[in-house]
């Protein structure tokens, strides 16, 4: 199969959605299949990382005095976000799809809908759309939402009624090394304790909530010997900021930048202080105990979730944010078993197998 991804990452947007899609493309690739991109050059996008993985890219140019009327967005909320209006991205994707042949056309991006996906289509070729919002129609032969308890009926009038739907956390988007790392994750935590607490709070971070935790943690007593590990990517606006906190930090606190080894990193710690993104899948199946953060809008239906099933506590953003932590921490101390209960609560959510599951699908 040949297939191109239309997807973006963006100081905006976030890295989650691009990430994601790689993981896929990954996936495909081993299984000899050929993968190809199209993604706009939005301040803070992830080109460079596509071109690394060894994909074919094309880029889209962007030209901030052309994304303008109002009335050409109030179709969608992030419509900003395509950097340019959706006649006009579909225009030139189109014309990119006719150069090369493509099976199937992966599209993950809020800014587009139905419209898009019709006007984009070519004869041959079938379109994948993944979502975590429900909140407008496509045009698709299938679509996945690896959101935890989302019900396929919640797309059911979104969609054309022969549209395979694959909703739920069980599809989530992972690389191997998560279900390859997590019988080992789940033993070593059979007798809690917390020595290694891991912060990441997305790729990008542009309110610098990172640093809001750091200073947060500064009024918990943790154990002498704990150490801290900071993930950030490298686009993060506050990525300078944050390492100078850390070398004052009371604990020995690390920042590492672009990590290739996070299944490794989440396996080996404790607990995480992390947003309730993509990344709250990769923890569930590692079983790794969480104080969640909403980051963003669609962020608090999984947070919610989360915190109903046990797998993880929910801190809340803004004045309060440092009591919240500083109580979550001081609970888990004093009840060890509640980290245990954690671990079975999100280990039994997913197994980190969906992207297998996914490229199935795409090959029936």
């Amino acid at each position: 199969m040949r297939i191109t991804f239309r997807t973006d990452a963006s100081i905006e947007i976030g890295t989650g959605h691009v990430m994601r899609c790689l993981t896929l493309a990954n996936e495909l690739k081993r299984q000899g299949h050929h993968c190809r991109f199209i993604c706009r050059q939005l301040d803070g996008n992830l080109n460079h990382i596509i071109n690394a993985q060894g994909f074919e890219l094309s880029p889209l140019s962007h030209d901030p005095e052309s994304v303008a009327s109002p009335s050409a967005l109030d179709w969608n909320p992030h419509a900003t976000w395509l950097g340019a209006n959706w006649q006009q991205d579909a225009v030139v994707t189109q014309a990119l799809l006719k150069q090369h042949k493509t099976d199937w056309l992966v599209v993950d991006h809020y800014a587009l809908d139905a419209r898009w996906e019709k006007q984009v289509s070519n004869p041959g070729t079938k379109v994948m759309v993944i979502d975590d919002l429900a909140d407008r129609s496509h045009q698709c032969e299938l679509l996945l939402d690896q959101t935890y308890g989302r019900s396929p009926e919640e797309y059911r009038n979104k969609v054309l009624e022969s549209c395979t739907l694959l909703c739920g956390a069980q599809y989530a988007l992972l690389r191997p090394e998560f279900s390859q790392l997590r019988s080992a994750s789940l033993r070593r935590r059979t007798h809690p304790r917390l020595r290694q607490l891991l912060i990441n709070l997305g790729g990008v971070d542009k309110d610098n909530v990172t640093g809001q935790v750091l200073d947060a943690l500064r009024s918990c007593t943790l154990p002498d010997d704990c150490r801290i590990l900071v993930i950030m990517g490298g686009t993060a606006p506050w990525l300078e900021t944050v390492k100078q906190q850390a070398q004052t930090m009371p604990w020995n606190t690390e920042v590492r930048v672009g990590v290739s080894n996070m299944a490794e990193l989440m396996a080996q710690s404790d607990l995480a202080v992390g947003a309730a993104g993509s990344t709250s899948w990769e923890r569930c199946c590692l079983g790794l105990p969480t104080i969640m953060l909403t980051l963003a809008e669609n962020q608090k239906r999984i947070a919610k979730a989360l915190e109903q099933s046990g797998a993880a506590v929910i801190a809340k953003a803004g004045d309060k944010l440092s009591e919240n932590i500083k109580h979550h921490i001081c609970v888990f101390q004093a009840n060890p078993q509640l980290l245990t209960k954690a671990t079975k609560s999100s280990a039994a959510i997913l197994d980190g197998t969906g992207t297998q599951t996914v490229v199935q699908h795409m090959k029936l």
